[in-house]
């Protein structure tokens, strides 16, 4: 489970407050999204709850572990050891193969299995090719493989879609949603499109860096029944 109390968190010394006293919970094995406008607060959040940033006052505990606490070497180590992470941006290494790409993630933890994961993914034909050989959509799968073969307890992702054709979008969301089914890790999702919240079990809504909102969905819907 994942808790915050009271989160705030300034940037340009303090003058632009970006999170106003965030309290929230995120049950294991959910697919949580936060959605909100650009400028709302919720990457910052994102980036607060998975130990990429700290915030200014408040705490964060995941998994039991107060990780708002953490020095540098702790951080890095929660980062390497729970979590995962999936952005708008692809963030791959373009002299490197799929395969070594992919690589990357699996020795952060020695899982010698990452082949499977490509191979899931879809991208077994394309193991030797580099980042510049492939489409928009196949390189974020390269992305899901890396997070992937980390085995992460929670998937952090920051407009997974936000770079992507309708008809590729909807693949990656159908592939990310069905792999969370099967594996049973906690996925927080940011995103601005209503849409995608209604795949999601809980809907947190923000604005101007609070939380206005927080709803369950009766029913999910599938990347093939939301609009777009």
């Amino acid at each position: 489970m994942i808790v915050a109390e009271n989160l705030f968190k300034s940037y340009k010394n303090a003058t632009v407050k970006v999170l106003k006293d965030i309290s929230l919970s995120i049950e294991d094995g959910s697919f949580t999204v936060i959605l909100g406008a650009s400028g709302s607060g919720k990457s910052t959040l994102l980036s607060v709850l998975s130990g990429l940033e700290r915030p200014d006052s408040g705490k964060v505990v995941v998994n039991g572990e107060s990780i708002s606490g953490f020095d540098d070497k702790q951080l890095t180590r929660f980062r390497k050891r729970e979590v995962g992470f999936i952005f708008q941006q692809y963030y791959l290494l373009p002299h490197l193969s799929v395969g070594k790409n992919v690589k990357l993630g699996a020795d952060l933890v020695k899982n010698k299995e990452y082949a499977q994961i490509i191979e899931r993914v879809g991208l077994k034909d394309k193991i030797n090719a580099k980042p510049s050989e492939l489409s928009g959509g196949e390189q974020q799968r390269v992305c899901i493989a890396r997070a992937l073969a980390k085995n992460p307890k929670v998937l952090f992702l920051d407009e997974p879609t936000g770079a992507l054709d309708e008809a590729t979008g909807r693949s990656v969301l159908d592939y990310i949603v069905k792999l969370q089914n099967e594996r049973k890790f906690t996925m927080v999702m940011v995103t601005h499109n209503q849409n995608v919240a209604e795949m999601a079990d809980t809907v947190i809504r923000m604005n101007s860096g609070k939380i206005i909102e927080v709803f369950k969905n009766q029913y999910t819907k599938t990347a093939y029944e939301i609009g777009w």
